[in-house]
Parts: C-alpha cells; sequence; structure tokens
C-alpha cells in the first residue's frame, strides 16, 4: 500500500474529534507488504515441518530450525529499524500428555514493544501467531507438514506487524507472539497466559491470527474484502465464576468480582458487552477506519466448532480475547498429508496463500494494536444513571489524565446490535444527558480519544449504585 493512497482511506473514516490523522499509524501500516510476507511464508514452509516434537539440531528441518529463523528474523528488522523491541525466546518443558508422548521444550518467541508513558506501560497488548504445523496425524513429527495457512500465515503476519511499528512510539506496551505447541493442545500460548495471570500482568487485549491466507473456501467463491473475527467473552465469565466457586464458596475474590459484573450484565441485558466484545469493536472501528475497503465481520462465538485457537487460553484467565479467521475455509488445505486425491492436491501448501490477502489482515490488526496503544486508557467509573422515571439517558464517568486526551465520545447502540451505530463528541466533559434517547431501548458506552484521532476501548455503561 503506497502512502498516496492513504488520504482516501481517511476521507471515508468514521468521525473523530479533531478529523486527524495519526501519521505514525499511516507509516506503519505502509510498511506492511505483501512480498515481504510471501518471503516469510515461503521461508517458514521450506523447513519441511514445524511439528511440535519435531527435531530441533537442523538449520534447515524442524521447528528448532525455525523458532531460531524468526528469532533472528526479528532482531534483523528491529536492528534496520533502529527499534525498540525486546526479543527473547520463552520455553519450558512439556510433560507427556495427550498429545505430548515425551518431555518436549516449548519454545515461544516473544517480541516486547515497550510503553513509552510510565504511567501507561503496563496496559499490554498481545498479538500471537503459532509458528508449528501437523500433518493428518497429530503424533506424526516426521512428515512434511508445510503448514503454510495454519499458520505460517499468521506468523508472517505478526512477524509484519512487529517489525512495522518497531520503533513506534506507544503509550501502552505491544506484545508479539509467535507460540509453539498449538497443534498439540494450545500449550505455547496457554504457558505465556497462565504467566501473564500470575504476574498479575494488565492485558487488555489479545489476538491470535490462526488460518488467515485466503479469502478462497472450498466453495469456489473469493471474499477478499473481509475477514471473520471471533469474539464471545461471557462463557469464559461464567466457567471462571463456577470454579471460583467450586473452590472457595462465597470466599474467592475473582468470584465475587465476576459474580457483581455477571449481575450487571444480567440485569441490563448486556451479554455482548463483555470486555472481549467491547475490545473486539474496538479492533473492528480502527480496522475499518484505516482500511475501509476491508470489513471485520464480527461472529459472537468463541471460535469455529470442533476448533480452537491460542486466544482461548487467555479468555479461561480472564482476559479478552478474539480471533482472526479467514472468511471460508477450505478443509483440504488444513491438518492434511501431502497427496492427490481425484486429481486435488491435499495438504497445507504455499501455493494456496494470497500474500496481499495476508497483508490486509495484517494491516488491520497493526491498525487496531498500535492505535490502542497510542490512544488513552479506557474511562474509568462509567455509570447510567437509573433512579428515577425518564425518556432520556444521563450518563457519567471519572475524567482521564493523559497529556494528549482530546475528549470523549459517548457511543450507543440497539440492544439486537452488534456495533455502535450512534455517537456524540463531548470535549473534556464528564457527564451528558442524552435528551429523547431512551436508556430502555439502547446500550450505552463512553470512549476517550486522544488528539490524533486514537479512540480507547469502549467502557460499558452500567447501573449507577
Amino acid at each position: 500500500m503506497t502512502r498516496r493512497l492513504f488520504p482516501a482511506l481517511l476521507i471515508a473514516a468514521a468521525p473523530c474529534l479533531a478529523h486527524a490523522d495519526d501519521a505514525a499509524i499511516r507509516t506503519a501500516l505502509e510498511r506492511i507488504r505483501a512480498d515481504d510476507i510471501e518471503a516469510r511464508v515461503r521461508t517458514l514452509a521450506a523447513f519441511g515441518t514445524r511439528h511440535t516434537m519435531s527435531e530441533t539440531g537442523s538449520d534447515t528441518r524442524g521447528i528448532g530450525a525455525a523458532r531460531r529463523w524468526i528469532k533472528t528474523e526479528l532482531e534483523r528488522c528491529n536492528a534496520a529499524r533502529k527499534g525498540r523491541l525486546e526479543i527473547r525466546f520463552a520455553s519450558h518443558i512439556e510433560a507427556p500428555g495427550r498429545r505430548i508422548d515425551a518431555p518436549t521444550e516449548i519454545v515461544n518467541v516473544v517480541a516486547t514493544l515497550p510503553g513509552l508513558d510510565p504511567a501507561a506501560r503496563e496496559r499490554v497488548f498481545v498479538v500471537s501467531g503459532h509458528y508449528d504445523s501437523r500433518a493428518t496425524d497429530v503424533m506424526d513429527a516426521r512428515s512434511d507438514a508445510p503448514g503454510a495457512n495454519d499458520d505460517a500465515s499468521g506468523t508472517a503476519a505478526v512477524m509484519a506487524m512487529a517489525c512495522a511499528v518497531a520503533d513506534l512510539p506507544t503509550d501502552a506496551t505491544l506484545v508479539f507472539l509467535a507460540v509453539a505447541g498449538e497443534e498439540q493442545g494450545l500449550l505455547g500460548a496457554d504457558r505465556f497466559a497462565r504467566d501473564a495471570a500470575a504476574a498479575g500482568t494488565r492485558i487488555e487485549g489479545m489476538i491470535t491470527n490462526d488460518i488467515i491466507g485466503s479469502p478462497l473456501g472450498d466453495d469456489g467463491v473469493r471474499r477478499g474484502g473481509e475477514v471473520r473475527l471471533f469474539a464471545d467473552g461471557l462463557t469464559p465469565m461464567v466457567k471462571q465464576l463456577l470454579a471460583a466457586e467450586r473452590n472457595q464458596p462465597g470466599k474467592d475474590a475473582f468470584a465475587v468480582a465476576a459474580r457483581k459484573q455477571l449481575t450487571q450484565i444480567a440485569l441490563i441485558g448486556g451479554e455482548h458487552d463483555t470486555p472481549t466484545h467491547q475490545f473486539a469493536r474496538a479492533v473492528k472501528r480502527a480496522a475499518e477506519r484505516w482500511q475501509p475497503d476491508f470489513t471485520v465481520r464480527l461472529v459472537g462465538r468463541r471460535d469455529r466448532f470442533l476448533r480452537g485457537g491460542d486466544h482461548l487460553p487467555f479468555l479461561e484467565r480472564g482476559f479478552p480475547a478474539l480471533r482472526f479467521t479467514e472468511p471460508v475455509e477450505d478443509f483440504r488445505h488444513q491438518h492434511q498429508d501431502l497427496r492427490v486425491e481425484h486429481a486435488h492436491p491435499y495438504g497445507d501448501r504455499v501455493e494456496y496463500v494470497d500474500f496481499a490477502y495476508v497483508a490486509k489482515v495484517a494491516r488491520a490488526n497493526a491498525a487496531a494494536l498500535a492505535s490502542l496503544a497510542r490512544a488513552p486508557a479506557a474511562p474509568r467509573g462509567v455509570v447510567m444513571d437509573t433512579r428515577e422515571l425518564s425518556n432520556d439517558t444521563v450518563l457519567r464517568w471519572e475524567a482521564g489524565s493523559e497529556k494528549d486526551l482530546a475528549g470523549y465520545r459517548v457511543v450507543w447502540r440497539e440492544t439486537t446490535a452488534a456495533t455502535w451505530q450512534q455517537q456524540r463528541e463531548l470535549g473534556r466533559e464528564t457527564t451528558v444527558t442524552l435528551k429523547g434517547v431512551s436508556k430502555d431501548d439502547y446500550q450505552f458506552g463512553v470512549i476517550a480519544v486522544d488528539r490524533d484521532g486514537n479512540e480507547s476501548i469502549a467502557s460499558f455503561a452500567g447501573i449507577a449504585p
């Protein structure tokens, strides 16, 4: 994408408080190129197999060679950008289990872009792709399994994002993950999420990119203008509450907080207003602002049936988490041995990846994550006054302290709508009365906006005490 295209993109974008253009984000998106993604997908596929239990000593084959190349490639592009990425391996030994038949080292490649604002750097956004692959037999660590779409496409997209923003100034922290062990049970992502929860890391949103390589489905229809974003945060909240109640009935601090949040959801009809749903809306708004010819289609489920991705361990630990996946899948090119049947090649081959499409998905990710990392924090204490019968709606919230805070945007939608339908700009005010907008008919949120037009995640308006 060239620089001259972006002014046209911004004209079609959603209105901002100052109709601003964040030049840093525009520059980062221009750096995400289809040919770079193609080179990385081809390199990953050329390692033969990247099965989690494949060999680690070779420099040309197996998961060990793949992870060393990923780390070296990130270090190379970070040096070229004179960037701030902190790149490391994070490993642990996984004991034998359902899909691991011997003690196995699981190694994540972690690239962290620390936030520059001391008051905001503890806010963390995570994006991942998994670099392991598989053949038909999930335990087959020897057969060729190029894994071009599942998930070299996601890994290459995450690498492109990391390289594009390596020198980008952000307030919050961004973490780029290439994880292993996904096909063996989400092992790398589970360890990262578990460690983050134990450390009290403030992960405000996590996205995994898994099978984003082609808009061409098995029906022969090409849907190059959209991508699916799976988002459901209610089910894990309920599961977490039930588990906490079993362990310490009525005493567990998390259970108390979860019960309070679920009670609010039930009272206000907010089943689609969990933190994960709000994060998904923010991702869609930012992605489509910067790339309005590319639709992020929200799917109100955790994942596809019979499948699962690396966002699930984050959801299970209470973090908002989402999954990007192509519009319609062709299962002949996933989890399949390389072969030909009825004149059709099976297997996850490079020739079935659309690199320009992967670049679009990568830009959608990068636009959202960079914008959120540069935006103010979501407003705190957003409540709706329900003490009196009225056809108006009164909202109030706490004032933010960010130096580049331009103001607030109140958003609302019908209770059955998936996305925000209407909005009102407020400047720095922290209370508003929406005349003639009945609280009985709508759901409400408040977004903080900076001087460059970057939006926070919307804070859902609960019921005032």
